[in-house]
């Protein structure tokens, strides 16, 4: 294929609701396709579920961002200060020892003892939104600030910093904010977490790092700048992702008031719910990006060694030899065959608390304010077009 011939890769949305039409078209006539990247790169890009479940469960594709053939969809900010790689960059063995020793911090068992914690900051913010002016922002109000609370007090990261960090990883996650400001936020964000980590060095908190710090301590594998990227990339992973869920789940649970109502009716049906509006948003859509480390043939298609591939997630879960349907938004399928949360070795480490925190937000704000509607027309919603993250950048609610 000549270099003119080889598409450019839709990035945003035209529906709300759906991917761009060109990636449902890739699927259905080209599954594994190569394309010119936003940076002028080309890659492969995979949009058929089984083939993202292979290419994510194969050692040959490598995570490491470094590697000259990675396919950024974005110019590279540099991954690290210390230039030590974050867990989602480890391969091997060595992703595997980086997650063995945090993955009991993200057990269902351990999500399942903050949700009483997790009820309680949810009703406190609800209490807030009632007693305040009508409308309101439902993205300030509830959707950021539970999820940045939440991960918060986990990791131990003071909750009046809040602000700094979100507008640094809000920077960090646009694909049109300029090479400098993306660098700036990124070594602010940094040198912050530099101090917090020192912190808990000389005085370890009964939190996620305090505990790690003692924990490797006595396993004599401690190592400051590998705390500090664990830290970081904790960070703006757990609360990026889940504030973008909640608005985005809410908002179609309002478009569905007869879909709501059965939620309403039977709370036991909100962890199918969410697995469903999971599957449907894949809100990290083009987040999931690899490299071939030797030649690999997948879905007939020969990948030379380093070549990029990316992920279509977004494409992968409406495959309708997966899932029936698959462009409706069914609340009771319940598949939890999806690949939102990615798969394989890399599969999100926080997904059990982000079900746990959707569940209880989903369950409590329409029990606690069931008269909830938009503020403004649906046309009017800023939908989140310019980030590698989907979501809403403001959503306005009344009652």
């Amino acid at each position: 294929m000549n270099a003119d011939a080889i598409p450019t890769l839709t990035i945003a949305r035209t529906c709300p609701y759906a991917p761009p039409a060109q990636h449902r078209t890739l699927r259905q006539e080209a599954p594994v396709a190569k394309v010119k990247l936003p940076t002028g790169a080309t890659a492969w890009v995979v949009t058929r579920h089984e083939d993202i479940r292979t290419l994510l469960s194969d050692p040959r594709f490598s995570a490491s961002r470094k590697h000259p053939g990675f396919p950024h969809l974005s110019p590279l900010v540099a991954p690290a200060l210390n230039g030590k790689p974050l867990l989602i960059e480890m391969d091997g063995q060595e992703h595997a020892a980086a997650r063995r020793a945090v993955v009991g911090e993200f057990t269902v068992k351990r999500a399942a003892a903050l949700a009483p914690r997790i009820q309680q900051i949810v009703d406190e913010h609800i209490d807030a939104m009632l007693a305040g002016p009508r409308p309101v922002d439902l993205v300030q109000a509830l959707s950021l600030p539970v999820p940045s609370l939440v991960i918060c007090e986990l990791l131990g990261v003071p909750y009046s910093d809040h602000g700094f960090f979100q507008a640094r990883s809000a920077t960090l996650v646009s694909r049109n904010a300029p090479l400098e400001e993306k660098g700036l936020a990124f070594f602010e964000l940094l040198s912050y977490l530099d101090k917090l980590v020192t912190d808990k060095e000389q005085n370890p908190t009964d939190d996620l790092l305090g505990r790690q710090v003692l924990k490797l301590r006595e396993e004599g594998a401690y190592d400051h700048e590998s705390m500090l990227n664990l830290a970081f990339i904790l960070l703006i992973a757990g609360h990026e992702t889940t504030a973008n869920m909640i608005s985005l789940s809410t908002l179609s649970l309002l478009k569905h008031p007869e879909k709501l109502a059965a939620l309403r009716q039977d709370p036991e049906k909100t962890l199918a719910a969410v697995e469903e509006l999971l599957r449907y948003f894949t809100i990290a859509e083009l987040g999931v990006g690899r490299v071939a480390t030797e030649d690999v043939e997948l879905g007939g298609v020969l990948i030379r060694a380093g070549e990029g591939v990316v992920v279509l997630a977004n494409i992968g879960n409406r495959d309708p030899e997966v899932f029936q349907n698959a462009d409706e938004l069914d609340l009771e399928r319940g598949a939890r065959n999806h690949v939102a949360f990615g798969f394989g070795a890399h599969q999100c480490l926080g997904q059990n608390l982000a079900r746990i925190e959707l569940q209880i937000v989903l369950d409590t704000l329409f029990r606690r304010i069931p008269e909830l509607r938009l503020a403004v027309p649906e046309e009017e919603l800023p939908f989140k077009s310019d980030a590698l993250v989907y979501g809403l950048h403001e959503f306005p609610v009344t009652w």
